[in-house]
């Protein structure tokens, strides 16, 4: 072997490891998975689909999913531990919606340990005094709230960080709909300035709502643009979009209430409706929605 093929190799393979090393650090190659998933809250009444029945296999699901962040919604104190512990890489964050403590259920949303450097974090309730613990406006038939978490990406250092919020609307007052997606959207300006935003949630509300308008409408001086990532992926509306399967598999005509919104700095690579099931069953209530995002 002569001195100027070994030269040529070394040159080449500092080259390559360079060009890898610039890829993570300047984020061009990367990508993160977030799963939205109401998960049924676990004293329900549910018989057969109990969630002492089907809870093994809602955390295959969530496993099977790979996500990188994970929201979830009607997620009893309970049930936010259990998640904690199958998922040991993650580390978590909810309250409950009464009390801001343990009491009622939580937005518990979820995020890798080796991948995310927490910033910040914090909740807001869904009403006209959303800094108030439990409170409640606009007809809504229960306290709603928001978790976030500001967040820094470990495998792109360099790119600004990430506001990851989870909610849910309420599912009786529009009005509450409605105002709580104004909120939001406001939330979200304030919160994530100068930060990648990304929103799950059950919204109780489909695309032909004003809801879905108030949170996607396009860009205007005082909000920073959200996209549904769903509908970026899948621009023709199905008949069978449903996300509420009522343990049901079959069910997948209904509508499509359960979304991810990222802001318009994310490039959206995918975007699904995760339809696992076992014996014509799944394994809660609602279908998992999935967008892979990278920038």
């Amino acid at each position: 072997m002569n001195e100027n093929y070994l030269v040529r190799l070394v040159a080449s393979t500092a080259f390559i490891l360079l060009s890898l090393n610039c890829k993570l650090s300047c984020g061009q190659s990367t990508e993160l998975k977030v799963v939205s998933y109401n998960i049924r809250y676990g004293t329900a009444n549910d018989g057969e689909n109990h969630w002492d029945k089907r809870n093994r296999f809602l955390i295959e699901n969530i496993k099977s999913l790979e996500p990188d962040l994970l929201g979830t919604q009607e997620t009893l104190a309970f049930q936010r531990d259990f998640l904690a512990k199958e998922l040991a890489d993650f580390d978590c964050i909810g309250v409950g919606r009464d009390d801001g403590k343990e009491s009622g259920e939580m937005m518990a949303l979820y995020f890798r340990r080796d991948r995310f450097e927490k910033l910040n974090s914090g909740h807001f309730w869904l009403s006209e005094t959303p800094e108030i613990v439990g409170s409640k406006s606009w007809n809504s038939s229960l306290p709603r709230m928001t978790t976030w978490v500001k967040l820094r990406d470990k495998l792109n250092q360099s790119a600004s960080p990430i506001l990851f919020m989870n909610t849910h609307f309420d599912h009786q007052s529009a009005e509450a709909r409605l105002e709580s997606a104004k909120l939001l959207r406001a939330k979200a300006n304030e919160l994530g300035k100068d930060c990648l935003v990304i929103i799950t949630g059950d919204f109780n509300a489909d695309q032909n709502s004003a809801p879905y308008d108030a949170l996607f409408s396009p860009i205007d001086r005082k909000n920073s643009a959200i996209v549904d990532t769903y509908r970026a992926v899948h621009p023709e509306k199905q008949a069978t979009e449903g996300t509420f399967s009522g343990f049901n598999a079959s069910n997948v005509d209904g509508a499509r209430i359960d979304w991810v919104g990222a802001s318009g700095h994310w490039k959206i690579k995918n975007a699904e409706i995760n339809r696992s099931s076992r014996d014509g069953r799944t394994a809660s209530d609602h279908n998992p929605v999935v967008a892979t995002l990278g920038y």
